[in-house]
C-alpha cells in the first residue's frame, strides 16, 4: 500500500511540474523524488525485483537535488510525463510472485 501511495504522489508532483510553478517547487519535487524513489528501490530490492530496483535507483539519481542535471525545460517536461505516466501504470500492474 505504501508503494502505491508513493507512486501516485510522485506522479501527481511530476504532472504539476508541467504548469507554471515557482522554482522552489521544482527543488521540492527533486527532494521528494529522491526520497520516494529511494524508498521504492529499497522495497523492490527487498522483494527481489532487480529490474525495478535498478530503475528506481536511476530515477533517484536523475532527480536528486545535489548535482542538478541541466536538460532544459522541454526535456524535463517530457521526462516528467514519461515518469509520471510510468508510475501510474505501475500501480495497476500486478507483480508475479517469485
Amino acid at each position: 500500500m505504501l508503494t502505491k501511495s508513493i507512486k501516485i504522489i510522485l506522479a501527481i508532483l511530476f504532472f504539476i511540474c508541467l504548469a507554471k510553478v515557482p522554482y522552489g517547487y521544482f527543488q521540492f519535487v527533486r527532494f521528494a523524488a529522491l526520497v520516494g524513489f529511494a524508498i521504492l528501490a529499497y522495497q523492490a530490492n527487498e522483494e527481489k525485483h532487480k529490474t525495478e530496483t535498478i530503475i528506481f535507483v536511476v530515477l533517484a539519481i536523475l532527480f536528486q537535488p545535489l548535482i542538478k542535471i541541466a536538460l532544459g525545460r522541454e526535456i524535463w517536461n517530457i521526462i516528467d510525463i514519461m515518469v509520471g505516466s510510468g508510475l501510474i501504470v505501475s500501480v495497476f500492474i500486478k507483480k508475479k510472485p517469485l
